[in-house]
């Protein structure tokens, strides 16, 4: 059986491809299982500076694996605590990662899948790509962070309709919508995908980590306390390689070239 997970690192940029695509890349246990361990070994390996998460095939990921939800109706309550379990993890991981993550929207986002894309921090997305939250279908719930992130995203009202009405919405709209930064068209999409991915393996990563942190941080917190941890970071940061090569390049007039130190 081949593995649900491709894993690759180049040029700095660790790729997990979800290779399910006879079944769009449908969410199962084992798949879920593979993506936690990619997005562990990515966020551990010092010589990645980004991380991409896209689908092989056609689809993006179509959600969890309805027919073997049907299948295992007399377990589905294990399972699904096992399913959410592994991917709740994975998210976790790639959310709290000091590391950009991208999401490479190829295909439809369904369910499970449209969660998982909003967990990113940025969100490209091909022409043809397709968000739904879809669980109403099934008369299941949301999970995969989609409850966290998108009435942040978008609002409660708006993250309502979505819920109720299944609707879905092409990738345009998505980006009308605050869900998507940048819609390429489908032949381009791999390369622009590429070029975005290289452009942040190449910025200030402890940087990078330390902002990421705070954005997500100021959500939960007050004023005073998110100052000071500005001011905390700010401080700890200009210890770095990276703020010192920053700095001088300024003041030389040069580009700097950051190392991720």
């Amino acid at each position: 059986m081949p593995d649900a997970i491709l894993f690759d690192v180049k040029d700095q940029i660790a790729t997990i491809t979800l290779n399910r695509p006879e079944a769009l890349n449908a969410l199962n246990i084992g798949l879920a299982r593979e993506l936690y361990e990619a997005a562990l070994q990515a966020d551990e390996d010092p010589e990645v500076r980004c991380i991409v998460v896209t689908g092989n095939g056609k689809a993006f990921c179509a959600g969890g694996d309805v027919k073997e939800f049907a299948g295992n109706l007399p377990r589905i309550s294990l399972l699904l605590k096992e399913l959410t379990t592994h991917l709740h993890n994975a998210i976790s991981r790639l959310a709290r990662s000091p590391k950009p993550v991208i999401m490479g929207v190829n295909g439809v986002a369904a369910g499970g899948g449209f969660s998982l894309a909003l967990s990113g921090d940025l969100v490209v997305a091909a022409e043809s790509a397709r968000f739904t939250m879809a669980y109403a279908g099934i008369a299941a719930t949301p999970d995969g962070s989609s409850t966290y992130f998108l009435p942040r995203l978008i609002g409660i009202r708006r993250a309502l309709e979505l819920f109720y009405f299944n609707r879905s919405l092409m990738a345009r709209e998505a980006l009308e919508w605050g869900l998507v930064n940048r819609v390429v068209p489908d032949a381009e999409f791999p390369e622009a995908l590429g070029a975005l991915a290289r452009q942040l393996a190449q910025g200030p990563t402890l940087a990078f980590g330390a902002g990421k942190f705070l954005l997500h941080h100021s959500l939960g917190g007050g004023l005073e306390t998110q100052m000071a941890l500005e001011t905390e970071f700010i401080a700890r940061n200009g210890k770095t390689e990276d703020f010192k090569r920053g700095v001088t390049a300024f003041a030389e007039k040069k580009v700097p070239t950051f190392k991720g130190r």
